[in-house]
């Protein structure tokens, strides 16, 4: 059963201890009444899973990943929460209660949601059974991040701390509730939950249209070109397009001390966090009675500020001791010189001080915040209000100079580049978009997705975080998604700054356009700055998928030129082995072999470096070489858990890079006989019988029976299409091409090359 919510298998999962299900076996009627009532609240069906399993969860000889994995992918997390729930030894506290707050903490939506009326809720709706000690509260809401909050259904009297049955009198219970009063209860919190949840999603679909439709299973098969050419490893055109813009976050994270210019640079102490002082507000109305806010408004700053965990707050007592031990009794005498001597002393790297002012029935607020060094100013507040407002003025200031501050710190960490680009004001959207570019940078792209995702759910308006979200689809061969999310970015370029306007086009032409639309836009960048490694490299690829490979050359020894001035190494391993690629194709092979060398130094044991080394030794036909690099490869895949089959494809990939053919078939079929029934083994077999022309009726009988299975897979019907070109059924060969350029989710060269050949072969029969 599955949630009403896309991409959810659950709406609500129930945890328990088994311990609490004994005997009168209240959770199972808890589940039962609240299906109940549930199904009398929601007009659509409400999934629950709940394990009625006579065990404490699942053994420990069963696979708890593969187990509950599925399971906890569901929209609201119920714990019943006794006396024995909160231990952390217990099934149920590890692998449901701890797992479920990690992983929806990561998701889409956050373990926090935004309700109808504003509130923000938890997907964790505990239900209580007993009242706890304070270490099981404290525990539970070490877990949760804040209050234990829930329903409660405990049943009291004098020496009785129980859980509340249907047949309770409420009169003689000292909590004075009432069973089905209580159940009704969860049922509504669950339903403003899901209302939140359902709400997010329709306002997303509002602003983003192309969201709309589901995601084709078999999309998932797809890669580059819809074939696995085993080019996860090879220097080939795996990264066509707009793979290689990819890598730019990557590489600006990588090098962000070379390229940091933030003027905030030194803001952060030896623990990472901003360490902030805050000076007592000058008065200066006409007005004696706003004293004590001089006072007042530095307290609550202080409060506010000190519940935030990135920054570090010097408490008022130390502040105002060091203004006294200097005999400051007029603030007025506070200037930014002893505001800056006070900060120091206190360790503090940037104060805040200001003032207030009156105009008529208006009270200004303005603050500053300052470099305790240099007594330069970072940023400057003004906030007006009237005077019975005051607290909600100091409210709105101090999100102000927080959001400002946190958002500061994390920028801290980014290169010049992607700081111009980091178009939000939310510290939460921009804290999830550090968490996505950090996991973008190891190449963990379904983790990138789950960020970028979370950042625009908590800022819509985030066109960074979906130009990245956009790309972490693409890698993962998801190019339907990513798609959508280019085509909405694209939309929305006129609001953006010349530079990343140009990233935006460049990222559309990688995937809707040719690759000489691509070229364009690289020109155009490298007119802004000419020392942008990642764009020569962007233009090695590109002009490699042209099949021009003397004109790749250049570019691709550009941007290793670039990492040699500035005395790094490349960001990724690619910058060596795409050049080695064109080095090999235009027969440069001592060329090729010095710069393996240099590669190994940077990225030992890199399987796509190994790769291409086996891939040269077979060329020079050195077979002792040939043969130690592929087995050094084999074992680097299979220590980093690659399946069997795709390193059989991946060998192939060596051998028919080096035009050994009957090896490089021989793989292929060792790949299709491990894994029978995979459509893609069938698809990269028969390509290489037809493309290579080993046996072309043959590959057209095996991507038939992978048509039959997936009649509109683009992938399939190129090489159907290939295979009819490929013996002289020109006719035939077109009407499946041009079906196939039709039906692909991105623009595809091979394609391309494919159609034109067949236009030109039909043109020529008439």
């Amino acid at each position: 059963m599955s949630s009403i919510i896309e991409g959810y298998n659950y709406d609500i999962f129930i945890s328990y201890r088994q311990k609490d299900n004994k005997g009168d076996r209240w959770v199972s009627e808890f589940v039962e009444a609240l299906k109940t009532e549930l199904e009398s609240t929601f007009k659509d069906e409400i999934s629950v899973y709940f394990d009625i399993n006579p065990h404490d969860g699942l053994l420990e000889t069963h696979d708890v990943d593969a187990s509950l994995k599925d399971k906890l992918k569901c929209l609201i997390f119920i714990p019943i929460i006794s006396r024995t729930y909160c231990d952390p030894k217990s099934f149920a506290w590890e692998y449901e209660f701890k797992a479920f707050v990690e992983e929806a903490s990561k998701d889409q939506f956050g373990l926090k949601v935004k309700l109808l009326n504003g509130n923000v809720a938890s997907r964790v709706l505990p239900v209580r059974i007993h009242d706890l000690d304070n270490d099981d509260i404290k525990l539970c809401e070490s877990v949760l991040g804040s209050v234990l909050r829930g329903i409660e259904f405990i049943y009291k009297e004098p020496g009785v701390n129980r859980p509340i049955t249907l047949k309770d009198n409420e009169e003689k219970n000292l909590n004075k509730t009432n069973y089905r009063n209580q159940i009704n209860k969860v049922a509504l919190a669950i339903k403003e939950i899901i209302s939140g949840l359902k709400t997010r999603v329709t306002s997303l679909i509002k602003e983003f249209p192309y969201l709309v439709g589901e995601m084709e299973e078999d999309e998932k098969e797809y890669r580059i070109g819809g074939r696995e050419k085993s080019a996860k490893l090879s220097g080939r055109k795996l990264f066509s397009g707009v793979i290689i813009i990819a890598v730019l976050l990557s590489t600006v994270l990588a090098y962000q001390k070379i390229f940091s210019r933030d003027k905030l640079h030194n803001i952060k102490d030896s623990e990472g966090r901003i360490s902030v002082a805050v000076m007592p507000f000058l008065n200066m109305a006409n007005d004696t009675t706003w004293n004590i806010w001089q006072d007042g408004i530095q307290n609550e700053l202080i409060t506010s500020l000190t519940n935030s965990e990135e920054l570090k707050v010097r408490q008022t007592e130390s502040v105002n001791k060091l203004i006294q031990s200097k005999g400051l009794t007029n603030y007025v005498s506070i200037t930014p010189f002893v505001a800056s001597n006070i900060s120091q002393k206190l360790d503090a790297n940037v104060f805040i001080y200001g003032s207030i002012k009156e105009v008529g029935n208006t009270i200004r607020i303005n603050a500053q915040i300052v470099d305790s060094k240099t007594e330069e100013s970072f940023k400057s507040f003004q906030i007006d209000g009237t005077p019975e407002k005051i607290l909600s003025i100091i409210d709105s200031l101090s999100v102000m100079i927080k959001d400002y501050l946190i958002i500061s710190k994390l920028k801290k960490d980014l290169s010049h580049d992607v700081q111009k680009f980091a178009n939000t004001n939310s510290p939460e959207a921009f804290k999830y978009y550090i968490y996505g570019n950090n996991s973008f940078a190891r190449k963990d792209y379904a983790t990138a997705v789950t960020w970028y995702m979370q950042a625009i759910n908590s800022d819509s308006a985030f066109l960074n975080a979906a130009i990245w979200l956009s790309i972490a689809y693409y890698n993962q061969g998801l190019y339907k998604e990513g798609g959508r999310w280019c085509r909405i970015i694209y939309e929305k370029r006129s609001q953006m700054p010349a530079q990343q306007k140009i990233w935006t086009n460049l990222i559309y032409a990688g995937y809707f356009k040719p690759i000489s639309e691509g070229i364009k836009y690289c020109r155009q960048l490298l007119e802004i700055d000419d020392q942008q490694p990642i764009i020569y490299y962007q233009l090695g690829w590109s002009y490699s998928g042209l099949n021009q490979y003397e004109k790749a050359i250049p570019e691709f020894e550009k941007a290793l030129e670039i990492y040699n001035k500035w005395g790094i190494k490349p960001m990724w391993v690619p910058d060596y082995t795409a050049l080695g690629y064109v080095y090999h194709k235009t027969g440069q092979y001592k060329k090729e072999n010095t710069l393996y060398k240099k590669a190994e130094a940077d990225f030992p044991d890199d399987p796509s470096l190994i790769y291409r080394q086996a891939v040269l030794a077979l060329s020079e036909r050195k077979m002792k070489d040939a043969d130690h690099y592929i087995e050094k490869c084999m074992s680097v895949l299979k220590e980093n858990s690659i399946p069997e089959a795709n390193i059989m494809d991946g060998v192939a990939g060596i051998y028919s890079d080096a035009d050994i053919l009957p090896k490089a078939e021989e793989y292929y079929r060792k790949a299709l006989s491990i894994e029978p029934e995979n459509l893609s083994r069938m698809n990269n077999l028969a390509y290489f019988l037809i493309d290579k022309e080993r046996n072309i009726n043959e590959g057209i009988e095996l991507v038939d029976k992978a048509l039959v299975l997936s009649p509109d897979n683009y992938a399939y019907l190129d090489t159907k299409g290939w295979g009819f070109y490929k013996q002289g059924k020109y006719q035939e060969a077109l009407g499946f091409l041009q079906k196939c350029d039709s039906l692909k989710p991105i623009y595809d060269h091979d394609l391309f090359l494919h159609l034109e050949a067949a236009k030109k072969a039909v043109a020529g029969e008439k």
